[in-house]
């Protein structure tokens, strides 16, 4: 069995089952213990020729044979059939419910948790836990108690039955007990240890696994297959080890186990015997004390697969307990509000931000307006800040009270999700689903219709591209869009932000995969259909961003210029380096061509 905070409220809840289940677990062993007093009646029977039943001698005939042994049988067989199916039942299908009830906690949590925390905990560590983890600790739930409870109920009635018929023998068969409790205690306490160690080398070889599959092609095109499978191989070699020194120490607790088993035969043979040649034990009588004793190793192998069985439920357990138990970094405050109708204006007021693990502020005093319905641009050099800059406007991190504001209302006094349901987002690597084309631009709704989806992919200058796909708009994208190029990508995710219509356009980086003609047909029809909502748009490329309400030019994480293009190229020294550097990489590109 298994116990914890997450795992016990799953033992009331499913009450009735488990209840069913051990009823009829009880049944079964109380059904097996009839099996031996039958052996003991054929044997009294083939070596006296009679029996006696109840006080009262009977031949032992066929008529004996068939109405007091081979049809009682028959009936014990089958009735422990039906017993033992319907506590399978019971039990695994309440570990399937259990299993699925952690498993959607788990998710619901993990959808909740900020951002920072997957930059700590990698995707093939997070899987293990859905997966191996979760496994393991629903096969502790359902074996578990039907372990512990056919050991101990079995256990009491065979040795109830076992003391009936001999005391002496009894005690002397039970001794070698408590000194493989004993050992037993140690190596459970011992297998513990190793199977956290063998779970992180799991961990450790899901997430290379993933990260090489993800990145395969980055792998081949630097011809360095070789190197990724060596590097493999070693996470593989330890994954390796830690599962031997798992299995060395469940096969040292068999060992034990059969170790006793073997010497209390040798007791129960040589006291058992000596007291047959007495007089006192008739062979019949001996073959059923055996059946008995027999009957008690399986609680006995119990004991042993228990504690290996809970020693790896504890550890997969605590591990998952720790995914439930994170909270979300980014959370409404209290009392915070939903805010309706957002128009798109938006105002930092000497906004300075640090990441949770950062060693130094990647914005600083950061002050800037930006009116409903503007169209903006975001301009400076990698690393500047820009990203940090509109992932704020999200709430993707915390930001101080008071610096922030949209539509006049501070970020942090009304609720993320109103303040993200007034944006659409186009991130930098521009994510897909392994899903439909039509399913992912349709991602960002709940109602529409095919035209509308049509509509914002020809926005987004996509749908003559999607139309030259066998399947069209059903054509399936493979794993973060991997059937599609580039500019493809960033063009299906602009029409999935575009479809969603909000007074908030941020994209980020959105057109960079994209021609020079694609990229105006773009920017031309965002102009048309997004007249009073509010668009920023990140881009190295001045041609993405010259024609734009208003620019804002970041340097080392500051605000050093606002203005139209004309404006930043008279005024601001780094900005007019770069458009100078672009013009004059234009025109040596021109002269090439």
């Amino acid at each position: 069995m298994i116990f914890g905070r997450h795992i016990n409220r799953y033992y009331l809840r499913y009450a009735h089952w488990l209840l069913l289940g051990l009823a009829s677990l009880i049944a079964v062993d109380y059904l097996q213990l009839l099996i031996p007093n039958l052996y003991q009646m054929v044997v009294n029977g083939l070596n006296q020729g009679w029996v006696l039943v109840d006080g009262v001698q009977l031949p032992f005939d066929m008529d004996f044979l068939l109405d007091r042994i081979c049809m009682p049988m028959v009936w014990v067989i089958l009735s422990m059939v039906a017993g033992r199916f319907l506590w399978r039942v019971m039990f695994l299908g309440t570990a399937f419910k259990v299993e699925e009830s952690i498993r959607n906690r788990m998710f619901d949590n993990a959808r909740h948790l900020s951002q920072n925390y997957y930059q700590i905990h990698k995707v093939g560590g997070l899987m293990s836990l859905f997966t191996n983890d979760l496994d393991t600790v629903a096969e502790c739930f359902a074996w578990g108690i039907m372990m512990f409870f056919d050991a101990l109920l079995l256990a009491v009635m065979a040795v109830a039955k076992m003391l009936r018929m001999s005391v002496m023998l009894t005690v002397l068969s039970l001794i070698p007990t408590a000194l493989l409790l004993a050992s037993a205690t140690v190596v459970g306490r011992y297998m513990m240890k190793k199977w956290d160690i063998r779970q992180e080398a799991y961990a450790r070889l899901s997430d290379f696994s993933q990260e090489s599959f993800s990145g395969i092609a980055v792998i081949k095109a630097f011809v360095k297959e070789a190197k990724e499978l060596l590097a493999f191989r070693k996470l593989n070699e330890e994954n390796e080890v830690a599962n031997i020194e798992h299995t060395k120490a469940s096969v040292l607790l068999r060992v034990l186990v059969m170790m006793f088993v073997e010497s209390v035969i040798c007791i129960i043979l040589g006291y058992g015997g000596y007291l047959v040649w007495k007089g006192s034990f008739n062979a019949g009588q001996l073959v059923e004390f055996i059946g008995y004793f027999t009957s008690v190793i399986w609680p006995v192998m119990a004991v042993s697969e228990l504690i290996d069985m809970s020693s790896r439920g504890k550890a997969s357990l605590k591990r998952i307990g720790e995914l439930l138990d994170a909270q979300p970094d980014v959370v409404d405050a209290p009392g915070a509000k939903p805010l309706d109708h957002i128009r798109g204006e938006i105002e930092f007021r000497n906004l300075s931000f640090r990441y949770p693990d950062g060693e130094y502020d990647v914005l600083q005093n950061v002050s800037f307006r930006i009116e409903a319905g503007e169209n903006v641009g975001l301009v400076g050099k990698t690393g500047c800040g820009k990203t940090t800059l509109v992932d704020l406007i999200l709430r993707t991190y915390n930001v101080p009270d008071g610096t922030l504001f949209v539509d006049g209302h501070d970020v942090n006094r009304v609720t993320i999700r109103s303040l993200r349901e007034g944006c659409a987002y186009v991130p930098q690597d521009n994510y897909l689903f392994s899903d439909t084309i039509v399913n992912n631009i349709a991602f960002a709704v709940d109602d529409w219709t095919k035209e509308e989806i049509e509509e914002a992919a020809r926005l987004a200058n996509v749908d003559a591209s999607i139309r030259d796909f066998s399947n069209q708009y059903e054509t399936m994208l493979g794993e973060r869009g991997v059937m599609v190029s580039g500019g493809q990508k960033q063009r299906i995710s602009i029409a999935r932000a575009l479809m969603k219509d909000a007074p908030i356009l941020i994209l980020d980086d959105s057109v960079s995969a994209v021609d020079t003609d694609t990229e105006r047909t773009i920017l031309q029809n965002l102009r048309q259909t997004r007249k009073g909502k509010t668009t920023i748009l990140i881009a190295h490329r001045i041609t993405t961003i010259r024609e734009m309400d208003k620019l804002l030019y970041l340097e080392d994480g500051r605000i050093t210029a606002v203005g139209t293009h004309q404006e930043l190229y008279e005024s601001c020294p780094g900005y007019r380096k770069m458009v100078d550097l672009q013009k004059l990489e234009e025109e040596g590109g021109s002269e090439h061509a």
